[in-house]
């Protein structure tokens, strides 16, 4: 379940803030501001997150997070409880396809999807680069199992991939709160997951955002999605190092969101079509 949801902004249209793994709505502090100035936002935990009292006197229940589908009925359920319908939804990582699952299922919800750093399957397999191998993954989750505390110290680093000790310890401070057999769970759920044939199926209009080095995502992933989505997509590449620009090239990542949600008051006209821009680095913001 989502947890600690709140609306802040004006504006008719809604943006929903969707953080990945490890993450909380705190990730989007650098991008919040700038949104509300135009747009109602709507900002929440999800449950593995540590920033959520969900773990407090009950007993855990792993199931609840190992699968995308229930994240997705999960994200469902928030936009109908505040009453809301023909959202931007802006999902980083893996709420990507927690969007993009929730969007076939209910596709009257949302107005516009926008993959940040998404990924339908994270392994390698004949023609298709997802940028890890099977043996990779299983080290990783026996260094997770082992010692959670040193892995996640090693991976924030390398996640946030640039020399910016502010943003490392913002991710840092909200990745730690996560109970070890959750962010496992999670984990496993994320890296072994294999949800292309979801991408056929989406509808609403969609806009991947992509860095260039991202340890991550390989930016060949974003030109698969573009071309297996069934609905109109745009790709935006945003040339800086990392999974995380919304931390660490916030305002790179807002000049990428200015014209995408410019180009959603056109796609209402029906004018979008299949499209590709690519952002010089400039100063990571």
């Amino acid at each position: 379940m989502h947890r600690n949801a709140r609306i802040v902004g004006n504006g008719e249209q809604t943006v929903v803030l969707s953080h990945g793994y490890g993450g909380s709505q705190s990730v989007w502090d650098n991008v919040v501001s700038r949104l509300t100035q135009r747009y109602q936002v709507l900002l929440f935990d999800w449950n593995f997150s540590g920033a959520t009292d969900e773990y407090s006197g009950k007993p855990l229940e792993l199931s609840k997070y190992s699968s995308f589908t229930a994240f997705a009925d999960d994200l469902i359920s928030l936009i109908d409880e505040t009453n809301l319908d023909g959202v931007i939804f802006i999902g980083h990582s893996m709420s990507g396809m927690i969007g993009c699952i929730a969007s076939v299922k209910r596709p009257d919800l949302f107005s516009h999807l926008v993959l940040i750093g998404a990924s339908p399957r994270y392994l390698n397999s004949e023609g298709y680069e997802g940028g890890f191998e099977r043996m990779e993954v299983e080290k990783m989750f026996v260094a997770i199992e082992s010692n959670f505390q040193s892995w996640a110290q090693s991976f924030v680093t390398l996640a946030i991939g640039v020399n910016d000790p502010i943003s490392i310890e913002t991710f840092k401070r909200s990745f730690l709160q996560m109970r070890p057999d959750i962010a496992l769970s999670v984990a496993k759920m994320i890296f072994l997951s294999d949800l292309r044939d979801v991408l056929g199926k989406v509808e609403v209009p969609c806009t991947i955002i992509q860095g260039t080095n991202d340890i991550v995502v390989p930016t060949s992933v974003a030109r698969y999605i573009q071309h297996k989505m069934k609905g109109k997509a745009m790709v935006e590449i945003i040339r800086f190092d990392g999974h995380f620009p919304q931390l660490t090239a916030h305002q790179m990542l807002m000049e990428a969101l200015d014209r995408v949600l410019a180009a959603v008051e056109v796609q209402k006209d029906g004018k979008v079509s299949s499209q590709e821009y690519v952002v010089n680095s400039g100063v990571l913001g």
